[in-house]
């Protein structure tokens, strides 16, 4: 069984995000980018998997710059067998993103594809969906605990009112949320190990994508400050603090 796993090169998640100047965007001069926490998991369980004998082949994709070339050396260190990078300088959306993993899919064919269920920086939680909506797979979302069993997969997932258990017919789409797995730290063999592993190098037109944006983003700006709360002596200062404010008649 062959996995493909799309991960993307994120602002670390340690970093504070800073706000340009203009309000054009977030400022990612000079800051530490790393891999999307949730395609981390992902690639963690790919591994896994492979490590059970339930896979095969891991593959991982990603959509980005240059230096996303980074971030799929990780996933290789992590235990990827080879990478493919689509390299596009422009910011991709969600929707192109799920397109351009629509043609490796039918390139590669993998009887499983884990990713991240949200990028920390966008947040867009769309990627997956989209990409089962596309490619008419059964999806799992949010999975805590993924179980292949023959011709299928087992998917725990995190709903509100507790924990839904679905079996999904393979081929499928799985997006894994926190408490799946964690993560390892890839050691310094299996880092230089990775600068040897076949990473292939596309373009968003070789799957026939056309990543031009379809949103335009207007301004970016910080949350604002929260205000220092008060103490009240009782109920009824309360009360009429709440009325001074106008929140109560």
């Amino acid at each position: 069984m062959k996995l493909l796993v799309p991960v993307k090169r994120v602002l670390d998640y340690n970093v504070k995000p800073r706000v340009k100047a203009d309000g054009t965007g977030v400022d990612l001069a000079n800051v530490k980018m790393s891999m999307n926490p949730f395609d981390e998991i992902a690639v963690e369980e790919a591994v896994r998997c492979k490590e059970k004998g339930v896979a095969t082949e891991v593959v991982v994709v990603s959509v980005g710059p240059a230096k996303a070339v980074e971030t799929l050396r990780s996933a290789l260190a992590m235990g990827a067998d080879r990478a493919i990078h689509v390299v596009s300088e422009d910011e991709v959306e969600p929707l192109a993103v799920a397109k351009i993993l629509k043609g490796v899919v039918a390139e590669e064919a993998p009887q499983l594809v884990i990713l991240g269920k949200q990028a920390i920086d966008d947040d867009s939680n769309q990627v997956g969906q989209m990409l089962a909506a596309l490619t008419g797979r059964p999806q799992g979302t949010f999975a805590s605990a993924v179980v292949v069993e023959g011709d299928f997969v087992s998917v725990t997932r995190e709903v509100d009112g507790g924990l839904e258990t679905v079996k999904l017919a393979l081929p499928a789409i799985v997006t894994t949320d926190l408490r799946l797995n964690e993560p390892r730290y890839a050691s310094l063999p299996n880092i230089m190990k990775a600068k040897s592993k076949p990473l292939a190098a596309k373009t968003p037109a070789d799957y026939g994508v056309d990543v031009t944006p379809r949103l335009k983003v207007l301004k970016v700006s910080e949350p604002a400050q929260r205000s220092a709360g008060i103490k009240l002596a009782d109920v009824d200062a309360l009360v009429g603090k709440l009325k001074e404010l106008g929140v109560v008649a």
